[in-house]
């Protein structure tokens, strides 16, 4: 009897599927083959602060992108990797040919000194479906670090 109940939940759901036809109802989808839809160009995909003091301060960058697709674009949600790091950007449509920013704050104080690497994830109706940034650095704990001075050993030369 299990095995009757499977089958026909199997084939009940096959059928769904195949009843969505190709593309549809499925999250991240092919695009258009014609390729029409909206499209998120940026023109930088990361940003190195370089070497920050740990406690100076909240470091901002601004991410610039341009809809050079055929349809308005919305960026849906914008997601961090960590919460050291902060963003924010329009809810509203771009254009298509129109351009926005995504704005990227990074707060060293919040995360361990040393080199660090974060992704962000821009999920939007691009025919990309989601893009990536990342911005990195090397968070310096206290002051500027100092030379290390060692000393020299005399050595007979025979």
């Amino acid at each position: 009897m299990k095995k009757i109940v499977t089958a026909l939940f199997g084939g009940l759901l096959f059928a769904g599927t195949c009843a969505a036809g190709p593309g549809r109802g499925v999250k991240g989808a092919a695009p258009a083959p014609d390729g029409s839809g909206a499209h998120l160009r940026l023109e930088e995909t990361s940003w190195n602060f370089g070497d920050v003091p740990r406690r100076g301060g909240d470091l901002v960058h601004e991410f610039r992108f341009v809809n050079d697709g055929t349809k308005p674009l919305v960026l849906v949600r914008v997601v961090t990797s960590c919460s050291c790091i902060r963003t924010s950007f329009s809810k509203r449509p771009v254009a298509p040919a129109d351009s926005g920013v995504i704005r990227v704050v990074y707060e060293p104080h919040k995360s361990e000194p040393g080199a660090f690497n974060k992704v962000i994830q821009i999920y939007s109706n691009s025919v990309d479906g989601r893009d990536l940034l990342t911005v990195q650095g090397n968070s310096l704990d206290g002051e500027e670090p100092r030379k290390v001075r060692t000393e020299r050993e005399k050595v007979k030369k025979r």
